[in-house]
């Protein structure tokens, strides 16, 4: 009995630490965009109603939610990690929006019909996420937090605000 609950327990850590790891590895740590920020990348996204928003690393999923229930936008948030996935789908029925949140790798979908992406990603996982920027149809916006995507044109700059500890969104256009 000691031994089928010890296997249940590592099959447990297995199935959620693995893809935890990768997504602090590979995406980012999560670090939940303060709510005035997450509103200005909305507004400054100019979304209209009905435009397919993807959050790349949509964390709890304020985000999406406030994207759907605010602009009615086609809000899809992707999130890597179980716990944080576990906590967003917790949260979801409070938001009374219509976004969905998926337990998946942003990197194995198919976001060529985004209007708009939204990401706070590490450095590095821009650099290869720019691969995918490809596949994406003229004139898609990249709202990005906090960080710099290299190589895209750049459309609209907010600057940091150091007393509020807010960082930079910069908004990008294919």
């Amino acid at each position: 009995m000691e031994i089928k609950i010890l296997l249940i327990e590592i099959a447990i850590v297995i199935l959620i630490g693995i893809p935890t790891i990768y997504a602090l590895l590979w995406g980012a740590p999560f670090v939940p965009t303060p709510m005035p920020r997450v509103r200005k990348m909305l507004e400054l996204a100019d979304i209209k109603k009905g435009q397919k928003i993807y959050d790349l690393g949509c964390g709890d999923g304020r985000l999406v939610h406030l994207a759907s229930k605010k602009y009615g936008a086609n809000a899809v948030g992707f999130e890597l990690s179980p716990l944080v996935y576990a906590w967003a789908k917790f949260c979801q029925p409070f938001w009374r929006s219509k976004a969905k949140i998926k337990l998946r790798n942003f990197y194995t979908q198919n976001i060529s019909d985004a209007d708009i992406i939204v990401c706070y990603l590490m450095p590095e996982t821009l650099k290869r996420f720019q691969k995918e920027l490809k596949k994406l149809k003229k004139g898609t916006k990249i709202v990005s937090y906090a960080f710099k995507i290299p190589d895209l044109k750049l459309i609209h700059e907010e600057p940091k605000i150091r007393e509020k500890n807010y960082c930079p969104i910069r908004i990008y256009e294919i």
